[in-house]
C-alpha cells in the first residue's frame, strides 16, 4: 500500500469519526432542546389541539366525565357530554385521557379563547341562567349566579339566601336548560 493511499484512508476514517461524533452531539442537543421546549406546553394548549376530540376528564369533586372538547381557554374548557355541557375549570382537572399528542401555542388562539373562567361565569349571571355549581369538595348547588367578582361568585343557595364561592373552589358548572 502506498503512503498516499494510507493517508487518504486515515483521513477518510478520521472524517467519518468526526461526522459520527457531530451527529451524536447534535442528537443529544436536539433531545435536550425538545425537553426544554416541552416544559412550556400547558394543559390548555394540549386541549386546544384536541378541539372536537372525545376525551375523558377526571375532575375533583365530580369524578369522570367523558365528552367532546368544544372550547378551550387558558383556565377552562367546555366539554359536551351527551346532551350536557360542562364548563370545567382546568385547575380542577386531575387527569385527561384521549387528548391530542400535539399542542397549540397560545399565540395562535382566537381572542375569545383568552377569556377567563370568571368571564364565562359572568355570561351565565347576565342571562340569569339556572346552573349546577359543582365544587372541588364534591358539594353541588342548584343555583343562579348573581354576580361575579375578581376571584369569587355570588350565588343564591335557597329562598333569599346567598353565598360566596371562591373560583378556586369551583370544579365545574353545568348550565341547566
Amino acid at each position: 500500500m502506498s503512503w498516499e493511499k494510507h493517508f487518504f484512508e486515515l483521513f477518510d476514517d478520521l472524517e467519518q469519526q468526526a461526522e459520527g461524533m457531530f451527529q451524536a452531539e447534535r442528537a443529544a442537543e436536539v433531545a435536550d432542546r425538545s425537553r426544554a421546549e416541552y416544559g412550556s406546553v400547558t394543559l390548555a394548549s394540549r386541549l386546544m389541539a384536541s378541539l372536537g376530540t372525545d376525551v375523558v376528564l377526571r375532575i375533583q369533586g365530580i369524578g369522570v366525565l367523558q365528552g367532546t372538547v368544544r372550547r378551550v381557554a387558558a383556565d377552562w374548557c367546555l366539554l359536551v357530554a351527551g346532551m350536557q355541557e360542562w364548563i370545567v375549570r382546568l385547575a380542577a382537572v386531575d387527569q385527561v385521557r384521549g387528548a391530542s399528542d400535539r399542542s397549540m401555542a397560545e399565540a395562535a388562539w382566537s381572542p375569545v379563547a383568552k377569556l377567563g373562567f370568571a368571564s364565562v361565569l359572568r355570561h351565565l349571571s347576565e342571562g340569569h341562567t339556572s346552573c349546577l355549581l359543582c365544587l372541588v369538595d364534591g358539594t353541588r348547588h342548584e343555583t343562579h349566579i348573581l354576580r361575579v367578582g375578581q376571584d369569587f361568585v355570588e350565588a343564591n343557595i335557597g329562598a333569599n339566601a346567598t353565598a360566596l364561592f371562591p373560583l378556586s373552589g369551583i370544579a365545574a358548572v353545568q348550565e341547566r336548560v
